[in-house]
């Protein structure tokens, strides 16, 4: 009965952590974290966009300028503006290392 009994608690704490490691897609990410202030097109003609004068993803030359490290860099620490309120929150509890990867790739994709 005690093998029985292991081999449970095992299989449940296993199930525990398969499920806590779920990563969400970056797609899921972008919809769920940043397109309420960047738009689902990446533009940032939302309302809040408009007033933080967000970045147009599409546009080339924004995405010529911006580098992968500070991008991740940005998402993880969040902006804060030149009087240093919070422009963007930081989502270093929120997303993993390879998720904020995936959508630094998925943000790179809005490029016109």
């Amino acid at each position: 009965m005690k093998i029985i009994t292991k081999i449970a608690v095992a299989a449940a704490a296993t199930a525990l952590i398969a499920g806590g490691a779920y990563a969400a897609s970056a797609s899921d990410n972008w919809d769920n974290s940043c397109a309420s202030c960047h738009g689902s097109d990446g533009k940032g003609q939302t309302k809040t966009g408009k007033k933080l004068k967000i970045k147009d993803y599409t546009d080339a030359s924004v995405q010529a300028g911006l580098k992968d490290d500070e991008m991740a860099k940005a998402i993880t620490e969040g902006i804060k503006g030149d009087n240093g309120k919070e422009k963007m929150k930081s989502f270093k509890d929120d997303l993993s290392a390879d998720e904020v990867k995936d959508l630094v790739g998925f943000i790179r994709k809005f490029k016109a």
